[in-house]
């Protein structure tokens, strides 16, 4: 798990590992191996896909994992939304409000079943039977929780449920990215929703943006990196979505500080193939 620890030893804060089908490791056992070669780095799934892990089983896996990295673990968990990984599955790929359904009565008993309740519970999409959670998990009453969310009632139940609010575009009803929700404005929006939801509870939250691409303008980047950085800054600039990191050093401190004493946004998880361009800005925002 070299990745794991140059991670660490570049300064990121955790490793976040996707839940999907296809080529990537499976995310409990890549997890597990993260944990083993670090001691500081948080691990974490974005998100678990709530449609394809029993609230029981979840809670189960949570609470080792928080327990063999010695509290180090971050639950993330998102309704699903992927749709080749339905059709893997033999899914049926319902409609958002009915997974959203599930997730929101899943949270509650995941959330019980950490704090040690036994549980007993019949829903219209669970039932337990006096389930219990042991050991627990070293974080009490549960490991932090991450929820994503694009559209207003996925918002307001992470500003609900979660300590970790990651921002994200929405998604239409057939699993693709609405492209007009992508701007730094409807970004500002979503900020808006979740802390009206969240009223006293909202000084405590983390709100993360999620970053599908990213690169830096010189800081010691190779030269071919560099130029394609440039020019994709300059795209990004005329596209003004804060989903993408493009420019120097001092640009991307100031745009990140700017927006976060406007917003909130104190948090951003990028994606692996930008981990070494952007340790940079990593270490200077640590030293604000």
């Amino acid at each position: 798990m070299a990745t794991a620890r140059r991670a660490e030893d570049v300064g990121y804060q955790a490793l976040l590992v996707p839940d999907h089908l296809g080529r990537q490791l499976s995310p409990i056992a890549a997890l597990s191996a993260a944990a083993a070669v670090t001691s500081r780095l948080r691990i974490g799934a974005y998100v678990f896909a709530n449609d394809f892990r029993h609230p029981l089983m979840l809670a189960r896996e949570a609470a080792t994992l928080d327990l063999l990295s010695n509290g180090r673990f971050e639950l993330g968990l998102g309704a699903g939304w992927r749709t080749d990984d339905y059709r893997q599955l033999g899914y049926d790929y319902a409609r958002p409000g009915r997974r959203i359904d599930r997730l929101e009565e899943a949270i509650g008993l995941v959330k019980r079943l950490l704090a040690g309740e036994r549980v007993t519970h019949a829903g219209p999409h669970y039932r337990l039977d006096r389930a219990v959670v042991a050991p627990r998990p070293v974080q009490r009453p549960h490991p932090p929780i991450i929820m994503g969310g694009g559209g207003p009632r996925m918002l307001r139940l992470a500003a609900r449920e979660a300590d970790i609010v990651g921002l994200i575009p929405q998604f239409s009803p057939r699993g693709r990215p609405i492209l007009t929700d992508v701007t730094e404005a409807a970004a500002e929006r979503k900020v808006t929703i979740v802390r009206k939801a969240a009223g006293d509870r909202f000084d405590r939250l983390v709100l993360d943006l999620f970053i599908a691409d990213a690169g830096m303008v010189g800081s010691g980047q190779p030269l071919p990196q560099s130029l394609a950085a440039a020019g994709k800054g300059a795209v990004t600039g005329l596209i003004g979505s804060p989903y993408v990191l493009y420019g120097t050093l001092a640009q991307l401190r100031d745009r990140l500080e700017q927006r976060r004493a406007r917003t909130g946004i104190s948090a951003y998880s990028i994606p692996q193939g930008a981990m070494e361009a952007m340790a940079p800005l990593v270490n200077a925002l640590a030293e604000r």
